[in-house]
Parts: structure tokens; sequence; C-alpha cells
């Protein structure tokens, strides 16, 4: 009796111990840096506008969760296959990724945008950019339209991060940068960004660019889904994600 008394116990604490481990949502974060949204600090913490509104959703939600860098290029297949459990990483909802993956409901919506060299006086579409060098992140939806409207006419050069198509736009290797707003906005407002001026918007074509930032998340996980909606709603009604917007944003970025 004792002996059987000890195993079921043990297997109890084996099955209370998996329940907690499936309890804790591993959220998947981009692992090349995305000031001002995801960077890791001085003592390696990731730190920025995108991590604070993590926290405060999974708080919303009572979830625990657990931040993991997953490489750009790999951060959709780590979620289809189990490595992670959802992507919080300023990735846009469009036709393309629906149809591996779900999304939660937008939790920002910014325009795209060119950022030229000073001195280069063009507008943002292929006629203004031919005979230009633009630089984009690659895997990303910047690329996909890069490579749909201006490729051809314009040499498009790619990058594993943002921050290197910006240091070579600063060095004047290339002539422009495509974006999304508030990431060029945090790199113009930089010393570095000194160089270089907002051109404007591309035009916007929902089915490339997406109708806003959502939670990545597995195809069939409506609970989940349905939590994290939860805490997006929740964050917003209380005034939490204004309040961590305006560290870091002039203006809202909810819905634009």
């Amino acid at each position: 009796m004792k002996t059987f008394f000890l195993a079921t116990t043990a297997a109890a604490a084996l099955i209370a111990s998996a329940a907690t481990a499936q309890e804790t949502v591993r959220v998947g974060i981009a692992a090349e840096p995305y000031p001002p949204f995801t960077a890791p600090d001085a003592a390696g913490n990731w730190v920025g506008w995108e991590i604070d509104i993590i926290n405060a959703v999974c708080e919303a939600a009572e979830m625990t969760c657990e931040i993991t860098p997953t490489a750009w290029d790999g951060i959709i297949p780590a979620l289809v296959s189990g490595r992670i459990d959802a992507i919080m990483a300023s990735m846009s909802i469009t036709e393309d990724r629906l149809q591996t993956i779900d999304f939660s409901d937008p939790y920002y919506n910014t325009p795209t945008v060119i950022v030229a060299q000073n001195g280069v006086e063009i507008e943002p579409t292929p006629e203004g950019l031919a005979g230009l060098i633009l630089g984009v992140q690659v895997s990303t939806i910047h690329q996909t339209y890069a490579q749909q409207y201006f490729e051809g006419e314009t040499e498009i050069r790619t990058y594993q991060t943002q921050d290197e198509a910006n240091q070579d736009l600063a060095a004047g290797r290339i002539d422009a940068a495509q974006a999304d707003s508030l990431a060029m906005e945090d790199f113009l407002n930089s010393e570095a960004g000194a160089c270089c001026h907002l051109v404007g918007a591309v035009a916007h074509d929902e089915a490339i660019l997406g109708s806003g930032v959502g939670v990545g998340l597995r195809k069939g996980e409506d609970d989940l889904r349905e939590r994290f909606n939860a805490g997006i709603a929740a964050i917003l009604e209380n005034g939490t994600y204004d309040e961590i917007t305006s560290e870091y944003f002039q203006t809202s970025i909810y819905g634009n």
C-alpha cells in the first residue's frame, strides 16, 4: 500500500509539474534587436515598448509568460513546431501568414515609410526610387513590398537586421531604407539618424503590409488566442496601453 501511495504521489507530482510547465507561455520575440520595440540592454535583458506590452498583456490575461528570443527568419517554424507558443515581434497580420498561423486582435498599426539620405529628394513611389539602392530587412513584409513594387528600376539590398540597413544608410552605402514608421522614427532621432530624413509613407497594400500587428499563434489554439485578446482589450481599457506607449512615442500607435 505504501509503495502504491508513493508511486501515486510521484505520478501526481509529475502531472502537476507538467501542468505547471504547460501554463508558461513561451512568447517569441526576434533575436535581432528592433528598437524601440525590443533590444537587449547593457546587462543583456530585453527591454522596449513591445517587451512592456508583452508583460502587461500577460499580466492582464493572468498568464505566466517567458520571453524567448528566436531568429526572425525561423520564428514562424519555431511556433508551428512547438518551440514557442506565441509570437509578439511586430509581426503584421497578412494574408500569406494567415495560411500558416492564426493571429490575435491587432495591438498596434503604423504606416510603412521610406527614409533617405539628406540631399536625396524623392517620392516614396516606384518612379521616385528608380535608379537608387533601397535597403530592407530580410524575410519581412518590407522586403516583399519592395520586391513587388520597386525591384527592377531600384536595386533592393537585404539585411539581417534593420540596424544593419540603418548603418549602411548612415554610411552612404545605400540611398534609402524602408521600414515601419516607428522604427525609423527612433533611428531619425538618434545621432546616426542625423544623416537622413523622412521621405513619406508608401502606398498601402493590405495584402502585403497587413492589417496591423498581432500575436502569432498556432492554428486551432482558440483558447490561447482569446486569452491574448482579453489581455489586449484589458490594457486598452484600463489605460495601461497608453501609459506604456507614452514612455516611447509622442502619438498613438493603435489603429492608425
